[in-house]
């Protein structure tokens, strides 16, 4: 509370609610090691409600992370290491970013999955090298947002025994100051949780030590179902006039609360004073220290046992690719390149993973019920069950839970997950997205059937504005390949970038092979290059993606045939180009030769490349249900037109 005083923002009801429980937890049951937050065999903690920040700081900061008390002084404060919601990378402990409520409960899901995957691969008898728990905490908030739905219907579903989630059923949440939640909030969390195929242990003291303890000596002993312990909790605990109301969820008690507080509970100390008993109590550096030590005993056990098992352990958990990986890719991008086939984009990319995925046992796979649209499967995936291991996950109609979920597996460690669904559904999933770019973690998205090239399912199905929207978020690289050359380079750029999440736009129908010098297929990697050159200086530049460089080619040609020399450039990667330094962007895009951009979507997004004087060709609007030829001539993306816009700049 006096964190949140000082800072004059934050949300101090939870953590003092939650205090008795996090206490028991973190001192009786946690398996971690504060000097080494990297541990590959702790145990996994994640604060789905994430506004209880200072909880989770603060529990850091008495075991003895490397997080001064001087951090929890500059709480909310600009570079502190204690943001007003946990992020990852920022505090050490902090095994994911939270705070849009919900998606820690998913990715807490996909930490526990990613164990029992490691643990199903790696183990053998003697040797269980990976054997821990994640623990969630989770409230109101996070039990009402839908992700929470998705995500626990699926960990029941598989059995994830060793997921053990902490409800703090306080009974507040921020419109509690108006109203009582009961207005908007009536489920019957247990049953629904028992519906799920998950272990209840319901109607726990929050408050009660003991009543926490032995709910969670409980929750370790079953193997076979995540459990969830209902905790009934009173938000701000302990403050005389503002406990169990909700005006202390989201904002500071007030000096005059904070010292009736410190009276009512017995605290004679003063702000951020913790005394040297209660300092020691807390402290778990030498545990820590001996629990990693006799796991490190363990693994050279393992090691000496099992050599190849332990190297590849080893890799995976420190996120390192596999030697050798650049040279077969290189081979299979000039074998694609020789093979010249015309087909879908998203079967280009299911070629690429028949070819990958034996080379990559940290490729963990998965479809939103759309696999055999996605193509996301190949011969070397191995469903995942209820029981043991495996590389593919039906992830069901999920889309929020597939990539939230996804983001936890990342986090985990061990394994690089890619997940598919229809492009116009990453809706659905992007505050899932947005994180994943936010923690800069490697997922992929196969997102097919990216445009209104997927035909007579409609509008409600065509994507018009998503390329464009992904490509607006920070540290979100999107591809959309033209052919197979560009499919497989895109799969080895995804697969290779360690700093943040890719998004691939693929094909529903047939794209046809686009023939390239040695050249250009050495530049495809840059996300931007010419494709096709001008016979002589080039009078304008078409830049197209997708589908639509077959179009820009077209176009050439027919412009050539009126004498206009004209150079195509194909884009795959707008962010990836982006990157590249201003000479190169500058050969592919000589300064003041004018620019047509085509791609079947939003126009705005290409003023960027072609500037007001250019033009743009695409779709303002939204589709049509009809067959694709018949909507790319009714929309005008054919290559009369964009030839036609090639002569109106200039």
């Amino acid at each position: 509370m006096d964190a949140v005083q000082q800072a004059n923002s934050g949300h101090p009801g939870a953590p003092m609610g939650m205090a008795e429980i996090a206490e028991v937890l973190w001192r009786r049951h946690l398996r971690h090691n504060p000097a080494n937050p990297k541990w590959a065999d702790r145990d996994r903690f994640v604060l789905s409600n994430g506004h209880g920040s200072m909880l989770l700081y603060a529990v850091l900061h008495l075991t003895g992370y490397d997080l001064p008390l001087g951090e929890l002084k500059r709480f909310r404060q600009l570079h502190s290491k204690t943001p007003g919601h946990p992020e990852y990378g920022c505090a050490p402990g902090v095994e994911t970013t939270t705070g849009p409520l919900g998606q820690g409960t998913a990715n807490a899901v996909g930490m526990a999955l990613a164990e029992r995957l490691l643990a199903a691969h790696f183990n053998r008898p003697g040797f269980d090298i990976v054997d821990h728990h994640t623990y969630v905490f989770l409230g109101d908030g996070c039990m009402m947002e839908g992700v929470s739905h998705e995500a626990c219907s699926l960990a029941g579903t598989l059995g994830l025994g060793k997921l053990i989630a902490l409800y703090d059923d306080n009974g507040i949440s921020i419109d509690s100051e108006k109203a009582h939640i009961a207005n908007w909030y009536t489920d019957d969390v247990p049953k629904r949780f028992q519906g799920y195929g998950w272990q209840v242990i319901a109607n726990v003291d929050g408050h009660d030590a003991e009543a926490v303890d032995r709910a969670l000596k409980k929750a370790k002993r079953e193997k076979s179902r995540p459990t969830l312990i209902c905790c009934k909790t009173v938000i701000a605990k302990g403050a005389p006039n503002k406990a169990n109301t909700g005006a202390a969820h989201g904002a500071p008690l007030g000096e005059a609360e904070v010292a009736a507080t410190r009276q009512a509970i017995g605290w004679p100390y003063p702000p951020f004073e913790i005394p040297g008993p209660v300092r020691d109590a807390w402290d778990a550096r030498a545990a820590g220290r001996r629990a990693e030590r006799r796991w490190n005993k363990l693994f050279a056990a393992y090691e000496e046992a099992y050599p190849e098992l332990a190297a590849d352990f080893r890799r995976r958990m420190t996120g390192e690719l596999p030697p050798g990986l650049d040279a077969r890719v290189e081979a299979l991008v000039h074998e694609i390149n020789a093979k010249a086939e015309t087909v879908a984009t998203r079967k280009a990319s299911q070629n690429v993973l028949e070819s990958l995925k034996p080379a990559l046992p940290e490729m963990l796979g998965g479809s939103a019920d759309l696999t055999g649209s996605n193509l996301t499967m190949v011969k070397a995936s191995k469903v995942i069950g209820r029981e043991g291991g495996g590389n593919y996950l039906f992830y069901g109609v999920r889309e929020f839970g597939m990539c939230a979920i996804m983001n936890g597996i990342a986090l985990h460690g061990g394994f690089n997950p890619y997940g598919g669904t229809f492009l116009v559904f990453s809706d659905y999933a992007r505050n899932a997205l947005r994180l994943a770019a936010l923690m800069k973690i490697r997922v992929i998205y196969v997102f097919t059937h990216d445009s209104i090239g997927l035909g007579e399912d409609g509008p409600t199905h065509q994507p018009v504005e998503h390329a464009a929207s992904l490509r607006l978020i920070p540290n979100m690289d999107v591809w959309r390949p033209c052919d197979t050359v560009e499919s497989a380079v895109a799969w080895a750029a995804a697969i290779r970038r360690r700093d943040g999440p890719t998004a691939l736009l693929l094909s529903r129908q047939n794209l046809p092979f686009a023939k390239r010098d040695e050249a250009a297929l050495a530049d495809v990697a840059c996300g931007g290059y010419v494709l096709a050159e001008a016979s002589g200086a080039p009078r304008a530049v078409i830049i197209a993606t997708g589908s639509e460089v077959a179009l820009a080619l077209a176009a050439r040609k027919l412009l050539a045939e009126e004498g206009v020399a004209v150079r195509v450039v194909s884009m795959p990667s707008t962010t990836a180009f982006d990157r590249q330094e201003a000479a190169y962007r500058d050969q592919v895009l000589p300064r003041g030769v004018p620019r047509v951009a085509v791609e079947a979507g939003i126009t705005d997004f290409w003023r960027k490349y072609v500037g007001l004087e250019g033009a743009v060709v695409g779709l303002d609007r939204f589709g049509e249900s009809a067959p694709a030829a018949a909507l790319f001539k009714h929309f005008g993306l054919t290559a009369e037109n964009v030839a036609a816009a090639v002569k109106r700049v200039l």
